[in-house]
C-alpha cells in the first residue's frame, strides 16, 4: 500500500514492560509491513516530552505493581494532558493491566492509599489481598470486532466500571475485571484497555487487525485492509480457546 505509514508510540517501555508485552508493537509493526504499509515506532520514557498529535497507536504495558509514584510524577508534567487529549481525539491505545488501569480515576492499595490517575473514563481498582492469575478468555462486541480473545492474567487489582462505561468483552472463562460481573477491560472511543498479558495481539490476529483498520480509517478515512493466511496464528488461536473453554490448560 504505496505511501502509507502508521506511527506508534510505545509509552514507558522501560518501567511497563512485564510478560513480554512489548510482543504487542511487534506483532502490530510485522502485520502491517506484511501488508507493505510502513510502521515507525517511537518509545515515549519518563522525562520525554513527546508532540503527540503525530502517532496513530499508543501502547502502555503493565509493571511492577505499577511504579505508580515515578509514572505519576511524569504524567504531571504534561504528559497527561496529551494522553488524554489523543484519547479524546480518537487514536488509537492499547492499554494493557497497570497502563489500563491508568486510564481511570484512581487505584485503591489494600492498605487503604487512594492514588490519583488520569480519569479519562470512569472507572477505579482497588487493590486486593488475592491475585486472580491464570489463562482466560473473553468475548469482543461487534463494535470492537467480534472476536474470542485469549490471554493470560495476573493481577490483585479489582476494577468496577462505571455506569453506562463500555468492557471491552465479556469473560467466558478466568477472572476479567474483578471475578464478580464477568467484564473484561474497557473500551471507550479507541482505548482498548485488558488485564490481558502474554502478549495479547500475536495469540489474537483478529483483534490486532481491528487495531490497525481502526488507526488506519482515523488517518486515511479507509479501514480496507488485505486479508493474511493467518493459518499458524488461528490454529494456535483456536487451540489454547478451546483448552482454556474446557479448564484443562494445566495439562500442557
Amino acid at each position: 500500500m504505496a505511501d502509507i505509514k502508521i506511527k506508534i508510540a510505545h509509552l514507558y517501555p522501560e518501567v511497563l514492560n512485564l510478560y513480554g508485552d512489548r510482543g504487542n508493537i511487534l506483532c502490530l509493526k510485522k502485520r502491517l509491513e506484511w501488508r507493505g504499509i510502513e510502521c515507525e515506532v517511537t518509545e515515549v520514557k519518563l522525562g520525554d516530552n513527546q508532540d503527540f498529535t503525530d502517532y496513530d497507536i499508543f501502547f502502555i504495558g503493565g509493571g511492577q505493581d505499577f511504579e505508580q509514584e515515578v509514572l505519576l510524577n511524569d504524567l504531571k508534567t504534561g504528559k497527561g494532558d496529551n494522553i488524554r487529549s489523543a484519547i479524546e481525539d480518537g487514536k488509537v491505545f492499547l492499554c494493557i493491566c497497570g497502563g489500563y488501569q491508568m486510564m481511570g480515576h484512581y487505584y485503591q492499595t489494600k492498605e487503604g492509599e487512594k492514588l490519583s490517575f488520569l480519569g479519562v473514563v470512569d472507572y477505579h481498582t482497588i487493590g486486593g489481598d488475592v491475585r486472580m492469575i491464570g489463562n482466560y478468555a473473553f468475548r469482543l462486541p461487534a463494535e470492537s470486532g467480534g472476536s474470542d480473545v485469549v490471554g493470560f492474567e495476573n493481577h490483585s487489582g479489582r476494577t468496577y466500571l462505571g455506569e453506562g462505561v463500555k468492557p471491552l468483552g465479556t469473560v467466558l472463562s478466568g477472572y476479567g475485571n474483578n471475578g464478580e460481573d464477568k467484564t473484561e477491560g474497557v473500551r471507550y472511543k479507541n482505548l482498548f484497555g485488558s488485564y490481558s498479558h502474554g502478549p495479547i495481539l500475536p495469540k489474537n490476529p483478529a483483534f490486532a487487525d481491528h487495531l490497525i483498520k481502526e488507526a488506519l480509517k482515523r488517518r486515511y478515512g479507509s479501514d480496507e485492509l488485505e486479508a493474511l493466511p493467518d493459518i499458524y496464528e488461528t490454529q494456535a488461536h483456536d487451540y489454547v480457546l478451546d483448552k482454556v473453554l474446557r479448564g484443562n490448560m494445566s495439562q500442557d
